[in-house]
């Protein structure tokens, strides 16, 4: 099974939902950077369980325990190892799942691949598994911060159900995303996301929606041509998070009801900057980013675990019924929205030591004005 993803900044997850713990090991972080437990905590408390009353109950403090790459505050260049110990387990409220596959979930296809599977909570494809991607990326946050300064990544649900919300990109804060507890940009719908989810709820039912990314001051020229675009790679990458099920870039699938005037990105100086003045493209273009902000969104199913009895089948391939039981969000999109960022965080991370390997410094400032 792959665990493992990136390139120069490589990250590999483990643990399962139910086991004694979740984490990551880190391979290819630079030394020198400035990280600490506090630093990945902050990160992990925002995707925990039992935050707020829309989320699952279950009740986990996720601390983080650095075990390795960390000497007096600051990264050797060594392999950082990050654990959180599960601490409220129930597997008890799993046993119905050991031979009767649920529907949506990954029971059946685990079953398929390996003839056997971990049943309690899910095991490796439990969302908890997310956990060490969260960590991870908060080291990798600090290393974009000494890359690119003034990089950031905002994301927010942009859609719950039939709810949209309107956003602007260009001032959107974290600030306002992490004021309400469905994390949405647009105040105004706070209040009917949150009562749609405890509608939802109430009748053992579950929601999808979208959560958008905006990634600003990303450098131009990271993203590799051909197989390793950048916008490719944030495809993989958000696509990896479960319960994932679509991805777009700028203006995604609206474009394809444009013409080629109209989508087009004409070019501007600003000053000694190249700049676009549309951004259809969403800040990437031949899979390179091209300055501007990057945005993204990416579509989540219903959470498949609903209180209701449902259709299967069993492992034994016999007709049967399952009965929703276990602790589970009946929207998982406010708690996505620290894992769509950590995941980007992690993409363009890799990225930006791959140009700085090919470049040098040079790759991640602004392009110098060539003269015609």
């Amino acid at each position: 099974m792959s665990s493992s993803t990136g390139h120069l900044f490589r990250i590999s997850t483990w643990g399962e939902s139910h086991g004694g713990g979740v984490g990551v090991t880190i391979d290819g972080c630079p030394p020198g950077i400035a990280i600490t437990q506090e630093d990945i905590q902050h990160d992990l408390d925002r995707r925990r369980p039992g935050q707020s009353e829309i989320v699952t109950p279950r009740n986990e403090a996720d601390k983080a325990e650095i075990l390795s790459g960390v000497f007096e505050g600051k990264t050797t260049g060594t392999p950082i190892a990050v654990l959180v110990r599960n601490k409220d387990q129930r597997s008890d409220a799993y046993t119905e799942m050991a031979t009767r596959y649920r529907p949506s979930h990954a029971d059946y296809t685990y079953d398929a691949k390996y003839g056997f599977r971990n049943w309690q909570g899910g095991g490796r494809a439990s969302a908890r598994e997310t956990i060490g991607r969260v960590a991870a990326a908060a080291v990798a946050k600090k290393v974009l911060a000494e890359l690119a300064p003034g990089f950031e990544i905002i994301a927010y649900v942009s859609s719950i159900h039939d709810l949209n919300a309107d956003v602007d990109h260009d001032t959107i804060t974290a600030t306002q995303v992490e004021a309400n507890i469905v994390r949405t940009g647009d105040p105004a719908m706070v209040e009917p996301m949150i009562a749609r989810i405890k509608e939802a709820r109430s009748e053992g039912n579950s929601l999808g929606g979208t959560v958008e990314c905006i990634i600003r001051n990303c450098p131009a020229g990271l993203g590799e041509p051909v197989f390793d675009k950048i916008d490719a790679d944030l495809a993989k990458a958000m696509l990896s998070i479960p319960a994932t099920k679509g991805f777009e870039v700028g203006s995604g699938f609206a474009g394809t009801r444009m013409t080629g005037r109209e989508h087009n990105d004409p070019f501007y100086m600003d000053g000694a900057r190249v700049r676009t003045r549309k951004n259809h493209s969403g800040g990437v273009q031949g899979g390179i980013s091209n300055g501007e902000a990057i945005v993204f969104r990416t579509a989540f199913k219903p959470t498949a675990t609903i209180m209701q009895e449902q259709e299967t089948v069993s492992s034994a391939h016999e007709s049967t019924v399952l009965k929703g039981r276990g602790r589970h969000d009946a929207c998982v999109l406010p708690r996505a929205v620290p894992m769509v960022e950590a995941m980007a965080a992690l993409v363009v991370c890799d990225h930006a030591l791959r140009q700085r390997a090919l470049r040098g410094d040079i790759g991640l400032q602004p392009p110098v004005p060539q003269k015609d």
